[in-house]
């Protein structure tokens, strides 16, 4: 965390901005904790579903861990880490990097696969109790138009979900 104050006067936030942002912050507690419940019933954790769901939607399964590690705002330590426990568990396999000496590619396994194929449906369905069955269109469409503000990419060109490219 940078201890660097900003220039200029202190911007507080108005009420209106803070009531956006705690509503924001709380949003994002309840639906995160919420589907960290329902995987962790069927013995995942959420970045055991975001790596295993990423690789499945990359050719050859494949992707670097430093790739991974962005998408996911990890370190690659951090994501190392975590890698190596997956890879314990016959979820992923890691091999060296042929262009880059010191980075590695994460592969899902068959066993990965099957463990996404089964946990899609349970993650799926916690995903619309927690929040898309909550929502109406236009909240939705409005939550995609704020990421496009943001900078955020909401979409990857491909309309159908990863559960969809699972079974094609």
């Amino acid at each position: 965390m940078s201890t660097k104050r900003p220039a200029g006067p202190v911007r507080w936030l108005t009420s209106d901005e803070e009531r956006a942002w705690r509503a924001f912050r709380r949003i994002m507690t309840a639906v995160q904790t919420g589907t960290a419940r329902d995987l962790a019933a069927i013995d995942l954790s959420e970045p055991d579903y975001e790596v295993l769901s990423t690789l499945s939607e990359r050719p050859a399964y494949t992707w670097t861990l430093g790739g991974q590690a962005d998408k996911m705002g990890w370190s690659r330590s951090r994501l190392s880490r975590h890698a190596t426990r997956m890879e314990a568990r016959g979820l992923l396999r890691r091999a060296p990097d042929p262009a880059d000496g010191r980075g590695c590619l994460l592969t899902l396994t068959a066993q990965g696969l099957a463990t996404l194929q089964d946990a899609a449906p349970t993650h799926l369905e916690s995903v619309r109790h927690h929040f898309v069955d909550r929502l109406t269109p236009a909240d939705l469409a409005a939550i995609e138009k704020i990421a496009g503000r943001l900078g955020l990419s909401t979409a990857d060109g491909d309309p159908s979900g990863p559960a969809e490219r699972l079974t094609r």
